[in-house]
């Protein structure tokens, strides 16, 4: 039998493990392929040297209950049940794959399996002696695709958009006191995730272009979101006339319709992500200064020119 603070130990690592392993629509498809288009690593048995014979213990997770097993982008990682002396849980084996035969001197073990961000853990037992049944972990799994979109110009693309992905659990909580699952995530990928509700947070840049949505993945299925954004990137050249070359050594200063300073550059042509409103910007060139008061509209990316001698 293992200690109440042993116990606890197995519910929190599925979590521990997820963290180490890195305004919306959505639309739920049915059913979900999550099988990695890449050949994995093939697998390597495992068992300790007590001296006791080993026995040969089957292990396959599945996404839902009831499902066919996963067999590419697993990892099982097996651990010594009883804490060290630094109160964590001995890495006994890991491998990669998926189902798998495995061999264990007889004892306690907690195994667990990972797919994507999507986990679950479950303390083993092997017998010295008598029939040892095939173990099935069932992952309550789905998939999460992010992406987004601009004013009326259709899907957003590019480096300037990224994701983060908290618990949803509590949907009034800030986003600094929410369990981060997974950040910088690219547009149009495919992230396992167990089933729940989840919090998603969208960059579009770096500056003022962040929109939020609580989704929730279903297990067995492919949950697409697109987050709306109403932002555009701009692009900011001082020239000697306008359609000119954007002039090097020049110093950038944005502020806010309020007059708050919101970002600082120097280049000939920076660019960033505004949300959408209205902005000032200063070119700082040789010790003179030119401002200039401008829009921001969703989903139309600009060339803001400043001209020299303004």
């Amino acid at each position: 039998m293992f200690s109440n603070q042993i116990l606890k130990y197995a519910l929190k690592l599925t979590l521990l493990i997820m963290m180490f392993s890195g305004a919306a629509s959505a639309q739920t498809k049915a059913p979900l392929d999550l099988t990695p288009k890449i050949a994995l690593p093939g697998l390597k048995d495992f068992s300790n040297d007590s001296g006791e014979s080993a026995r040969t213990v089957t292990l396959r997770a599945v996404l839902v209950d009831g499902g066919e097993s996963v067999e590419n982008g697993l990892i099982w990682r097996v651990f010594d049940p009883t804490p060290d002396e630094t109160g964590k849980l001995r890495l006994i084996a890991e491998t990669e794959g998926g189902s798998t035969k495995l061999d264990f001197t007889p004892g306690e073990y907690f195994v667990h399996v990972a797919f994507g961000r999507a986990g679950v853990t479950k303390k083993l037992s092997v017998p010295s002696t008598g029939s040892i049944s095939a173990q099935t972990y069932i992952l309550d799994a789905g998939g999460l695709i992010l992406n987004a979109t601009s004013g009326g110009n259709g899907r957003v693309v590019g480096k300037f958009l990224k994701f983060a992905i908290y618990s949803g659990e509590d949907q009034d909580a800030q986003d600094s006191d929410r369990q981060l699952v997974l950040e910088g995530v690219s547009a149009n990928t495919v992230i396992r995730l167990n089933e729940g509700i989840y919090h998603v947070v969208s960059n579009y840049g770096d500056i003022n272009a962040v929109t939020r949505a609580d989704i929730r993945v279903e297990k067995g299925k492919l949950t697409e979101v697109q987050m709306q954004h109403r932002a555009a990137l701009v692009t900011f050249k001082l020239v000697s006339k306008q359609g000119g070359e954007g002039i090097a050594d020049t110093a950038w200063s944005l502020y806010s319709s309020s007059g708050d300073v919101i970002n600082e550059m120097v280049g000939a042509f920076p660019n960033l992500v505004l949300a959408e409103g209205d902005y000032q910007v200063s070119a700082l060139h040789r010790g003179k200064e030119y401002p200039l008061d401008f829009h921001v509209t969703a989903g139309e990316n600009v060339d803001i020119e400043v001209l020299l001698g303004n």
